[in-house]
């Protein structure tokens, strides 16, 4: 079965294991949950991610990052979605608890964070918000 919104997924299942308080959360892998995964390492949401091959599409396995047997991750959420694109210029991009969380934009230089966006002065689509 098609799923029409694989992004939207792989937030839900992130979400649902902090609340569940999982230690590890795994999602069907493809490049553009790769570079979200990178960008949540990077910026110490989750310890670290493993994309294992299956043969067929592969796997991600994420390690959420806990503190004091409490997630780092407070909230996840889906901004654009395949039938409300969200789009937002480099003077109009988000702040996410005035710059505690961080806005996930897509660009043509990749997926970059919206401090990235406003610093190279690009905008492009909003994808999520994570706190």
């Amino acid at each position: 079965m098609s799923m029409s919104d694989p992004i939207a997924d792989m937030l839900t299942r992130i979400r649902n294991a902090v609340g569940a308080k999982r230690p590890t959360v795994e999602v069907a892998a493809s490049s553009i949950k790769v570079e979200l995964a990178k960008l949540f390492q990077q910026h110490g949401f989750i310890d670290k991610f493993v994309v294992v091959d299956d043969g067929k599409q592969g796997v991600i396995k994420i390690l959420l990052h806990y503190k004091d047997n409490e997630s780092v991750i407070q909230g996840i959420e889906r901004v654009s979605t395949p039938g409300r694109r969200v789009y937002a210029s480099a003077e109009d991009l988000p702040r996410v608890l005035n710059g505690l969380g961080v806005a996930v934009i897509s660009t043509d230089k990749g997926l970059l964070t919206d401090r990235e966006c406003r610093r190279d002065h690009v905008g492009g689509e909003v994808i999520c918000k994570i706190w």
